[in-house]
């Protein structure tokens, strides 16, 4: 069980890291600092669905790094 969330886990990291990198570069804090300033835009499309499944990856990294440590505490004791 423990190697199956373990698996689990390691598909979420990578498909995170994929998700974040293909967001839009100019969205970073260059902008900030005077480089390029676009203002607000809303985001649509694409760019909205990698929003989105950056914050589902997210979420769901953390629930079964949770779940993994628990149940690795519990085969511990």
């Amino acid at each position: 069980m423990l190697k199956i969330i373990n698996i689990i886990e390691i598909i979420f990291a990578v498909a995170l890291v994929i998700s974040i990198l293909l967001q839009n570069r100019g969205a970073g804090l260059s902008s900030t600092f005077g480089s390029g300033f676009e203002g607000y835009h809303t985001r649509r499309g694409f760019e909205k669905f990698l929003v989105f499944s950056s914050v589902f990856l997210s979420v769901m990294f953390v629930v079964f790094a949770v779940i993994n440590l628990i149940l690795s505490n519990n085969k511990l004791s």
